[in-house]
């Protein structure tokens, strides 16, 4: 045999040789590089969607819990903690790695459980998707409306007389503005509801009455308001271009009605 051809040989048979040893380093490697991720320990959790691990902190993408000082903040971040603190998970990085605030963004997985996905099953966070829909979204929709028909938590259902009154006549994103309307055959006290978007902004009624067969608008940006328009002072825009929703509870926090575009 050619010395040439049977070096090749030699050299690919060690190729493959080397390769059936290291194949379980290897395959989880592989694993590793082509799902984005990487195993950190969790040191702290500061609330409901955000922890620490190695003095990093790591926002939890796809959700948003409730701030301190609003209606299940305590719970939210408790149930996080019981299912992750101290323990060993799994970082599944988005479209962007960081944060304005320079926080790592990720997926939180545990023995292959999307705990992101599962803080939204238990009604502790809503789904959130600032910079644009991925591919777990159709997921957090779907496991919101799952808590809406199961009525936990944040997904609570309202009582209050005038719950089924409430429409939602338009949400324009080009306009920044909502019309909402009252079908029913008497007034409704709106005051201290509030209209949320999947983040931070909200708007919270102030002594307002919405009367029977009346329609209330409420656009972003400042002016004098009106029986027929309120403004929604401090913001520039609210409804995003990427998909945004809009939660209106009523004074005791509970969900009138929901929408997402």
């Amino acid at each position: 045999m050619d010395p040439k051809k049977k070096n090749i040989i030699i050299l690919v048979s060690l190729i493959i040789a080397l390769l059936a040893i290291n194949y379980p380093f290897l395959d989880k490697a592989l694993q590793k590089f082509l799902t984005n991720y990487e195993s950190v320990e969790v040191e702290r959790v500061i609330d409901g969607d955000t922890i620490k691990s190695q003095n990093q902190s790591i926002r939890l993408l796809g959700i948003n819990s409730p701030e301190k000082g609003e209606l299940y903040y305590t719970e939210a971040k408790e149930f996080l903690e019981n299912e992750i603190l101290n323990k060993t998970v799994n970082l599944e990085y988005g479209k962007e790695r960081y944060d304005k605030y320079q926080r790592v963004l990720a997926y939180i997985f545990l023995d292959n459980t999307n705990i992101n996905l599962k803080l939204v099953e238990k009604g502790f966070a809503n789904f959130y998707f600032p910079s644009g829909k991925d591919n777990y979204y159709n997921k957090f929709k779907d496991a919101w409306e799952e808590c809406i028909n199961n009525n936990l938590n944040l997904c609570e259902n309202s009582v209050n007389n005038c719950s089924q009154c409430i429409e939602l006549r338009e949400l324009s994103v080009n306009n920044q503005r909502v019309i909402l309307y009252n079908n029913c055959s008497f007034s409704c006290d709106l005051t201290n509801w509030e209209i949320k978007d999947e983040g931070r902004k909200k708007f919270v009624f102030e002594d307002f009455v919405l009367n029977s067969g009346d329609e209330i608008e409420i656009v972003i940006g400042e002016g004098i308001n009106s029986n027929n328009r309120l403004y929604w002072p401090g913001e520039e825009y609210v409804w995003t271009g990427t998909g945004d929703a809009l939660f209106l509870r009523d004074e005791d926090g509970k969900l009138v009605l929901w929408e997402s575009y």
